[in-house]
């Protein structure tokens, strides 16, 4: 496989491990009858979401925030892939993605002010680089 589509590979396995993580954490914390409901506001009193401890609810930003992230960088591997633009520069763009995408998780969840911020730098920076090499 190529390398970047490795790291894309191995970026969706991260999503997966971030969804597991808010899931499990959401169900010890508010229980299977809350996580199992269909979650309506007269029911539940508030959104799940508000309901979370201020750590777990940092996980649940933190697998949305790769959500979003993971959708910009699906579209660079793609296109530096289908426009056969991959090089040393756009590999190791792409693992800087992954590497920066698996430090932000317990960067975020730990509060670590401004290190997320930075980390989650290094992560968009990679991925807006990879864009720009396949234009050139």
């Amino acid at each position: 496989m190529a390398r970047l589509l490795t790291a894309l590979t191995l970026a969706g396995l991260l999503q997966c491990l971030q969804f597991g993580l808010v899931s499990v954490t959401a169900n010890l914390e508010l229980g299977p009858a809350k996580t199992l409901s269909p979650r309506d506001p007269a029911r539940l009193g508030k959104p799940l979401m508000e309901q979370l401890s201020p750590r777990s609810g940092r996980l649940f930003r933190a697998m949305n925030n790769h959500f979003e992230g993971l959708i910009l960088f699906t579209l660079a591997v793609v296109v530096v892939t289908l426009s056969n633009q991959s090089t040393p520069i756009t590999a190791a763009c792409a693992f800087a993605y992954l590497a920066a995408r698996i430090l932000y998780v317990p960067a975020y969840w730990l509060g670590l002010v401004p290190w997320r911020s930075l980390i989650w730098g290094v992560g968009f920076l990679a991925t807006l680089i990879m864009l720009v090499a396949a234009l050139i």
